[in-house]
């Protein structure tokens, strides 16, 4: 059992908050409302809420993400963290550098499928919406697993 799960990406504006988001509702609609879902960026645009795109998709689904403000990661989160899912392997790699610690504990998010979430930031309306439905079908995979 997970009892706190960090989703990470580049900016913290897109993809992580996104995952954040889904597992948090996913787990919640399960019962299981005690697991501390969060999640921080490796270059974030530190405060910035969450892109308007990612707030479209998200209020399709009828999840509120309006409050998320965009963090950047350090150690203390991921040491605080059981587990840890990352967008693309340099966010993996980013975060071994950074804490050694973590290994054993950071996924790609896609692990299930061998994926990774291409980032959608400054690529249009297609792109976002394509990066959200993968973090949505991978997010599912996980919840299966937690």
């Amino acid at each position: 059992m997970f009892n706190t799960i960090l989703t990470v990406c580049t900016g913290n504006i897109c993809r992580s908050p996104v995952a954040e988001f889904l597992i948090r509702h996913g787990l919640s609609s399960k019962g299981r409302t005690g697991v501390k879902v969060a999640s921080a960026g490796i270059g974030a645009l530190v405060n910035h809420p969450a892109d308007d795109a990612a707030l479209d998709f998200m209020t399709g689904l009828e999840i509120p993400m309006e409050a998320h403000r965009a963090r950047q990661i350090d150690s203390s989160h991921t040491r605080q963290s059981d587990l840890i899912l990352v967008m693309q392997k340099h966010h993996l790699d980013y975060i071994l550098a950074m804490d050694p610690t973590a290994r054993g504990k950071v996924f790609l998010l896609g692990h299930w499928s061998s994926r990774e979430v291409p980032d959608p930031y400054q690529r249009g309306s297609a792109s976002h919406r394509a990066a959200y439905e993968l973090v949505q079908e991978e997010v599912a995979a996980w919840l299966k697993r937690v």
